[in-house]
């Protein structure tokens, strides 16, 4: 079903709202008054929101009347931008150097010709909510409190289990039996993670049923906890789990409860299951952990299953068994076991079975999705109902409430209603695609998605990092890399399915097959390389916000992009495009530009600098001739990524781009030295230099990025690290903040930079070079970098030997030695002289 995130959307409103609203902003009159009449209306609204969402699953006149608001609040939310838009506008106008940040409205004079159009937008804006009032209040709603885990599903499961119904999970049982049996005094609890329907119940069912098990446990008790993680109830569950009686009422006393339990128990050495676990208090954890474990014998044992690796180190100590999809073949064997009513189904239905393996495939190992789809087609043999199968998308096709997608959407549901929504929207890249966690942050940043921070010293870019651990840590996402400057991931392709779903109502997939769209929709793929009738289709797309264009030549949509007066990202990267037209200038809204690898673009328009809203702007591989300097009036940047063919760079003026929080120089072939003025840069956190082959030296005023947290430099091959004269070095008080430090395929590198090393003793983590063929000593002072976790040294032929003091970094877990023949023999472990000075490192890997 899907989700209108209304919630959001109104928080967002009031939030926009709430600068305008006060008396230092000025505004005619009737603005302002119309302005805090909208602002009263939204949040009378938003306080019922909550009780209408648990209501519209059953009320359909409520959920339309919900799709009427949304619009509504979208429509406001743009309206209300134009103010922020408009006081950009006349900041860099009188301050082309302006620092302060525009968001800040206080004391700012709007001109009267400005305000009185806007009143009238925002007059339009209550005259539809006055519309839809009277059809509002006739809900009734009341004001609910902020737990927003409206929609429930109170799960049951039991122990008992089929075995001859699994398939596919046996080494799953052996490993998990293996560690049952394992002796151990520390740690007494099990946990299996995935995601839903991949069998994490019926694995503890099939271990909870062996009889190997009971013989070391001979009392068992399974409890399925779901949701609701009190204590009281659960110590009934157990009680009732093991005298099969419901002994106990409401008003029994957790002490009552507890002498029962201690007679039941009785030092027995137990096997508890606690199935289907979601309670991330550990306090609560704790509390049954304490009550239980002195009743039983030390080598009882606790399986819990979950979604969450959250919940998992909550409840144990050791690594969680993560659970993985079953293997194609096991996956066909269960697909036909549901799909047919014989065992001969090869043999009397082979069209159907060639279609059946495509249909498997759309399941990507996860049990419960291969059941669902199996089900769906038992006993019809018509082909075109499994071409229908196998054709639509999982998302589409009619569910019950035990097959996968609802079973996933639980998932969903427990996520806080920002992680939904930022969830949804990784629903706009393909499957099966890597997503780089920039990128999505990004893009989430543009579509204004994060919310502001409470946290000291925590960027933006830092709260996407931590929505993006927090989908990890739920199985909602999976890692694919991470080595201390990048981080990758993907999504299963059923979540991707239930991102597709709950988005369905605000994305829309466009080809020359597509003959209407709904004008209402805010986020649009274009994906085809035949767009015959596309132009005219989205001319009609208004309020669209995010554009990515896949396949398609992008030359007949640019005349297009100018209707979307509201858009906030667009994604043009890898185009044919010769030139950008001059009317992107009007895209005030526009904060996500991605022109990545727009190869035949060699200059901006003029008009490029009226984007002033823009925190991103991506042109790796777009060989510009020269930045124009008008380009110092996007004030609000905040990841830049240039390809340029000039020698040098324009120098920075005092206050632009003071936000920067990301530089990028790629491919610049005749770059020579670094910008001018590069100290003004004062929030950058992170610089990336690739393929700048005739970049000699870092600039001086480096040393004054006190923010500066990631240095990468990676085939710059003419680069030394010289920052400063040789006389200064020892004699500078500077701290930095630098975090992971990069260097990969340099000729010219013979030394290491004192001064920002040193100035990051106690920041610096990861230190990686490589191919460094000149570099033959790796300095003395290395020694002093205590907060150092990881060395990594590959291709430094020449480096012969560690330095002294090594066993002084404590912090260091990881040292990487490879390609460095000398240095290698020093440091085995077997009688190399180095290996003293390392001997105390957690992980060594030398080859």
């Amino acid at each position: 079903m899907p989700e209108l995130f209304l919630f959001n959307i109104a928080a967002s409103v009031l939030e926009k709202i709430a600068p305008l609203a006060v008396e230092e902003v000025s505004l005619a009159f009737h603005v302002k008054s119309d302005l805090k009449r909208l602002q009263e209306t939204v949040r009378s609204i938003q306080a019922v929101l909550l009780d209408a969402e648990r209501q519209q699953h059953h009320n359909e006149k409520l959920r339309l009347c919900m799709w009427k608001l949304r619009d509504i609040f979208y429509d406001a939310e743009d309206v209300i931008d134009e103010f922020e838009c408009e006081a950009l506008r006349k900041k860099v106008a009188n301050h082309p150097s302006i620092s302060l940040k525009v968001r800040r409205l206080a004391s700012f004079s709007f001109p009267l010709s400005f305000s009185l159009k806007m009143g009238h937008k925002i007059r339009e804006i209550n005259r539809r909510l006055d519309e839809l009032a009277t059809e509002w209040n006739s809900f009734n709603l009341g004001q609910g409190g902020d737990n927003r885990h409206v929609i429930n599903r109170v799960r049951e499961s039991y122990s008992s289990v089929n075995s001859s119904d699994v398939i596919g999970r046996d080494v799953d049982k052996e490993n998990l039996i293996n560690l049952l049996m394992k002796p151990s005094e520390l740690e007494p609890v099990i946990p299996i993670v995935g995601i839903g329907g991949l069998g994490k119940t019926t694995l503890a069912q099939l271990v909870y049923n062996d009889d190997r098990v009971t013989r070391v446990f001979p009392l068992k008790i399974w409890v399925c906890v779901s949701e609701e993680f009190n204590l009281t109830r659960l110590l009934k569950l157990i009680i009732h789990s093991i005298t099969k009686e419901d002994k106990y009422d409401d008003s029994s006393t957790i002490e009552a409860l507890q002498n029962c339990l201690r007679s039941l128990l009785n030092d027995k050495r137990c096997l508890l299951v606690l199935d289907d676990v979601w309670n991330e208090d550990r306090v609560r954890w704790i509390e049954l952990r304490n009550l239980l474990m002195p009743m039983v014998d030390s080598q009882s044992r606790i399986i819990v299953t979950t979604r969450s690796l959250k919940v998992a180190s909550i409840m144990s100590s050791i690594p969680p068994y993560e659970l993985n999809g079953l293997p194609h073949k096991d996956c066909l064997t269960l697909f036909a076991k549901w799909a047919f009513n014989d065992g001969d189904h090869e043999r009397r239905h082979p069209n159907l079975m060639r279609i059946g393996e495509e249909i498997v495939k759309k399941c990507r190992g996860v049990p419960l999705a291969v059941r669902t789809l199996g089900s769906l087609l038992f006993s019809k043999t018509d082909e075109s109902d499994w071409n229908s199968v196998r054709d639509n998308e999982i998302w589409r096709l009619e569910q019950s409430e035990n097959d996968i997608l609802p079973v996933l959407k639980l998932s969903y549901n427990h996520l806080p209603s920002h992680l939904q929504r930022c969830l949804a929207f990784l629903s706009l890249y393909k499957k099966d695609e890597i997503y780089f966690r920039d990128d999505v942050i990004q893009l989430w940043m543009a579509n204004g998605l994060l919310e502001h921070s409470n946290r000291k010293q925590e960027y933006w870019e830092d709260v996407g990092s931590r929505y993006l651990k927090e989908l990890r840590s739920r199985c909602l996402i999976q890692e694919v890399m991470y080595d201390g400057f990048y981080f990758t991931f993907k999504m299963h392709d059923l979540i991707h399915d239930l991102a597709l779903d709950v988005l369905q109502k605000e994305l829309k997939t466009v080809d020359c097959q597509t003959v209407s769209v709904d004008t209402r929709i805010r986020l649009l793929l274009i994906c085809d390389d035949k767009p015959l009738k596309i132009p005219q289709i989205l001319k009609k797309l208004k309020h669209v916000r995010t554009v990515i264009i896949q396949e398609v030549s992008k030359d007949s949509i640019l005349g297009c992009i100018s209707y979307f007066k509201y858009l906030r990202a667009l994604n043009l990267s890898n185009s044919s495009l010769e030139a950008l037209p001059y009317s992107i200038g009007g895209l005030k809204h526009l904060r996500f530009l991605d022109l990545s690898y727009c190869r035949s673009i060699r200059k901006l328009p003029s008009s490029f600098c009226k984007l002033r809203s823009l925190l991103t702007l991506k042109m790796r591989g777009t060989p510009l001739m020269q930045l124009p300097d008008s380009m110092q009036s996007l004030i609000e940047l905040r990841h830049l990524e240039i390809t340029i063919e000039a020698k040098n760079l324009a120098e920075i003026r005092p206050g632009c781009w003071s936000c920067l929080q990301y530089l990028c120089l790629f491919g610049c072939d005749n770059l020579e030295c670094l910008y001018e003025g590069m100290q003004h840069l004062t929030s950058l956190r992170s610089l990336f230099l690739v393929r700048c082959y005739k970049l000699i030296s870092l600039s001086r005023s480096l040393k004054l990025l006190t923010k500066l947290e990631d240095l990468r430099i990676l085939q710059c091959r003419a680069i030394n690290l010289q920052m400063e004269p040789e006389e200064e070095e020892h004699h500078q008080d500077v701290h930095f903040r630098l975090k992971t430090f990069s260097i990969k395929w340099s000729d010219a590198l013979t030394d290491l930079p004192r001064l920002l090393f040193e100035g990051s003793s106690t920041t610096l983590q990861h230190i990686i070079i490589h191919a460094c063929y000149k570099f033959e000593v790796l300095p003395e002072w290395l020694k002093n970098l205590t907060s150092l976790q990881k060395l990594e040294i590959k291709y430094c032929s020449r480096l012969s030997a560690l330095p002294e003091g090594m066993d002084r970094l404590t912090e260091l877990r990881r040292l990487k030695i490879e390609g460095c023949p000398t240095l290698t023999k020093r440091c085995r472990r077997d009688g190399g002289p180095d290996w003293r000075k390392i001997a105390h490192v957690q992980e060594v890997d030398i080859k």
